[in-house]
């Protein structure tokens, strides 16, 4: 087992930040070039949208089978092969002259990009001993939203100098020196045990949590939240990017400087989860996600900053409470549960600007708004059930106790 402190230990560790950096890098690098998307391929802004949202409706889809195939291929294979997938397709949409052709490279190249998200929490609970994972799994997470907001911030900063293909270009080539690295790095598996593929023990565990009526809600939830989350912050960039506040693609970039706020309550939603439970946590989350919503139909850009930082933090705070409440009441294959999560998670993430946009091309940012709160009363709803589910539950566990 690799032990807290040895060189294999920082090896592995960097390595898989490295990867996870990467990966996040290339999904959201579109992000802040959706309105350049509209001018140079005369697309409406829910269609340039689809460049973000049909990434992560491959990723959805994949994660469902890169675990029990890793199970008999290995974990570092897999990880490998597929970021290897990803940088020659993010290499190769530049060469794309419309922007169809650059949808279905980035479907494929979701494909790929699911790959390392969906084992590389495996191959640590396998390679590192009990004591030298938190820390790992805590700087691969933080390597995670690190990887988002750089890949935004460079795709901005490389469009407004060079065009929108330079951001393929710079972040393909970036991520070709980090697989270099993350190849050479990485400790091949030793504690890895093969298992042959059987495909009705895999389905077997998933239907199982499907037919769960309080984890399917669960998932709905994380779902859905992502679903406003992904989709609100893709037209805010139309918004910005017209009159009149006609933000640049490094300045709206920066826009995502926000997401540092979801870093810092993620942490603090897992210690107040403790005190208040952690449905309490979601509620609170949504709510705060509600608020900072409302805030951006100011017309100051300040005020708008500001509500983005407070939907940040509260997008987080309930994500981080609903991953965890599902890993906490998932009574058997726990890893099977939080793939059915991240499934839930991005497919709503996929979905959110088709459903935004309606409200988009009818009302503007107001419509924007509006629909996001509509879909948020839902999740706000569903928490309560939960919360009430919860308690139902520990009611019944306390009378069952002998006395």
């Amino acid at each position: 087992m690799i032990e807290q402190g040895t060189k294999d230990y920082w090896r592995a560790t960097l390595a898989l930040s490295l990867g996870s950096f990467l990966v996040f890098a290339m999904v959201y690098l579109t992000q802040p070039l959706l309105p350049l998307f509209t001018e140079q391929f005369g697309v409406s802004a829910s269609q340039a949208s689809y460049s973000l949202s049909i990434v992560t409706l491959f990723i959805s889809i994949a994660l469902l089978f890169y675990g029990p195939i890793s199970d008999s291929l290995g974990r570092k294979v897999i990880m490998v092969w597929t970021m290897l997938g990803a940088i020659v397709v993010t290499l190769a949409i530049p060469f794309m002259t419309s922007f169809e052709s650059i949808l279905v490279l980035r479907a494929i190249q979701g494909a790929f990009l699911a790959g390392l998200p969906s084992l590389a929490m495996a191959y640590m609970a396998e390679e590192f001993s009990p004591a030298a994972l938190s820390l790992a799994i805590g700087l691969y997470i933080s390597a995670n939203s690190l990887g988002g907001l750089s890949g935004r911030l460079i795709s901005g900063a490389a469009a407004d100098l060079w065009g929108w293909e330079a951001s393929f270009w710079v972040i393909g080539l970036l991520g070709l020196s980090f697989f270099f690295l993350f190849v050479w790095m990485l400790p091949a598996s030793k504690q890895f045990k093969k298992v042959p593929f059987d495909v009705r023990q895999a389905l077997g565990g998933l239907t199982r949590h499907l037919r769960n009526p309080v984890l399917s809600v669960a998932f709905l939830v994380g779902g859905l939240n992502f679903f406003v989350f992904l989709g609100s912050f893709n037209y805010i960039t139309f918004l910005l990017s017209a009159a009149p506040y006609r933000l640049s693609p490094t300045l709206l970039g920066l826009l995502f400087v926000t997401y540092l706020a979801g870093t810092v309550s993620s942490t603090l939603s897992g210690k107040m989860a403790q005190q208040w439970g952690k449905t309490v946590c979601l509620l609170v989350g949504i709510g705060l996600f509600a608020l900072g919503i409302i805030f951006t139909l100011h017309h100051s850009l300040v005020v708008i900053f500001i509500g983005l930082l407070i939907q940040c933090f509260g997008f987080f705070f309930a994500h981080s409470a609903s991953a965890s409440w599902v890993n906490s009441h998932a009574e058997f294959a726990r890893a099977s549960a939080s793939s059915l999560y991240l499934v839930s998670y991005y497919l709503g993430g996929s979905l959110g600007s088709s459903f935004l946009g309606v409200f988009w091309e009818a009302w503007h940012w107001p419509g924007v708004v509006g629909g996001s709160l509509l879909v948020l009363c839902v999740t706000f709803g569903c928490s309560l059930w939960l919360n009430r589910a919860e308690r139902v539950q520990e009611a019944s566990r306390f009378v069952s106790c002998p006395k």
